[in-house]
């Protein structure tokens, strides 16, 4: 069985200790989608939003989520981001937006969860400015990419998992 490291011998939660933990370059990428109608994709790629940038402002609020994790976590550390990086891929033929977060540290913890929370708040964001046009926004496939350093290593998502049907 693994042990799961956010739960003491007693199997309580508690935040894990890293203080005897060396510094390492970190890297986390994470990535995620939200389908839309084609009213709605429209928006993005006119820029005609009455709310503003649709992207512009989305990647303001991954990066600023990213930043935020160790609050919105219970257990997460607060980590003292060096990078975060939230790109877009439009695909106007199947009305749907990727985001994909990096974030980086040189630190004792990962920012797989930074990745993942600037994702997930950047295609709310999203979803926020374009609700008025389609409310049935969908929002699916978070998942981590990549991340290097720290003691477990590299990891690198499985492709092949990208598209099931969960």
């Amino acid at each position: 069985m693994i042990d799961l490291t956010h739960f003491n011998e007693n199997n309580e939660a508690h935040m894990v200790d890293i203080g005897e933990k060396a510094p390492t370059k970190r890297v986390a990428r994470a990535s995620g989608y939200i389908n839309m109608g084609p009213d709605a994709i429209k928006y993005i790629v006119d820029g005609s939003a009455n709310k503003g940038d649709v992207l512009g402002i989305a990647r303001v609020a991954g990066i600023q989520a990213a930043k935020q994790t160790g609050f919105l976590i219970p257990l997460c550390h607060p980590v003292a981001l060096t990078h975060v990086r939230v790109d877009f891929n439009v695909d106007v033929q199947l009305a749907r937006v990727k985001a994909v977060v990096t974030a980086s540290t040189e630190g004792k913890t990962g920012v797989e969860m930074e990745a993942l929370t600037g994702v997930n708040i950047a295609l709310l964001t999203i979803y926020d400015m374009l609700k008025a046009v389609d409310k049935s926004m969908v929002i699916s496939q978070i998942h981590l990419e990549e991340k290097t350093g720290g003691k477990s290593g590299t990891f690198t998502f499985d492709t092949s998992l990208e598209n099931l049907n969960y």
